[in-house]
């Protein structure tokens, strides 16, 4: 049998049919989300077309959109100021089937989870270093929502009191830190794009080494603040950002190093993602497959 699983996004709306027991990946299809008019209808033709490709039928079906899932995991109930109407709309009304909703970095934390990284390990960290900073967490082999389904919201601990609020009102947070969203005002001025700090890092810019380092050093503050309070087997990192590899890896351990709480001289792994922009499809299906078992 198989599971659908699609991610919904801002500007792209991405589909896999997966194969529930081996999670080889069928048919995956790229659609534009359509700005703010078309994208429930655009979802609605992505799993009708995933459907057609399957030959042995489907049994559950995933959805993974930026928010806060209900108590039920039936649709989106916090996502203020994005998709208008995502709040409170319920897919399975909509597409005459069991859907299972969950938040994108949670289903990429389920993805690495079951087939990437991650695979076989109970308890996980991930952080998705993007446009802002958002994480998951897996303890004894589940994802862990928490209390109204915010757990992971890891972008938003404290890395530094001494600096502005993030949007959930947060001083100094990991997002801020590093994330995307915030690079011009972190480089004063001078860069408009990780990518565009990173290339002038690797050519010795001293204003571009300082901004990127004092970046990696607040993330292995932020992370050693997790492995403290989650003792993880691994942490995965995923992410935009992440496609910096060598230029971030190598940093961070040095600034792990000065940083990490090492019982026995025990260290936490850090590794970057398996999957990348299908990581919430297949989170999403990983999920639908998971809820449908339980």
């Amino acid at each position: 049998m198989n599971a659908i699983g699609i991610d919904l996004g801002g500007t792209w709306i991405k589909g896999v049919l997966m194969d529930m027991q081996t999670g080889q990946i069928g048919k995956q299809l790229y659609h534009p989300t359509n700005g703010e008019k078309d994208w429930k209808q655009a979802v609605a033709e992505t799993v009708a077309e995933l459907r057609e490709a399957a030959t042995t039928g489907v049994l559950a079906i995933g959805l993974s959109a930026p928010g806060l899932p209900d108590a039920g995991n039936q649709c989106i109930s916090f996502m203020p100021g994005r998709l208008d109407g995502l709040e409170g709309f319920l897919w399975s009304n909509f597409l005459k089937a069991p859907v299972h909703v969950v938040n994108d970095a949670h289903a990429a934390l389920l993805a690495e989870a079951r087939f990437g990284v991650a695979k076989g390990l109970k308890n996980v960290v991930m952080l998705t270093l993007g446009t802002g900073v958002g994480g998951g967490i897996l303890i004894n082999g589940k994802l862990y929502q928490g209390n109204q389904q915010k757990a992971g919201s890891l972008g938003h601990i404290t890395v530094t009191a001494e600096s502005d609020l993030s949007i959930t009102g947060q001083p100094g947070s990991l997002e801020n830190a590093i994330g995307n969203a915030t690079i011009e005002k972190r480089s004063q001025g001078r860069f408009t794009s990780t990518y565009q700090l990173l290339e002038a890092y690797k050519r010795g810019d001293y204003l571009a080494q300082w901004v990127w380092l004092s970046s990696v050093r607040h993330l292995a503050i932020g992370i050693c603040a997790l492995t403290n309070a989650f003792s993880p087997e691994l942490v995965v990192l995923g992410g935009g950002i992440t496609q910096a590899e060598e230029d971030l890896l190598r940093p961070l351990a040095e600034f792990m190093g000065l940083h990490e709480w090492r019982p026995g001289g025990q260290t936490t792994p850090i590794k970057i993602a398996h999957f990348g922009d299908m990581a919430g499809a297949i989170g999403a299906a990983s999920f639908a497959i998971q809820r449908t078992a339980d």
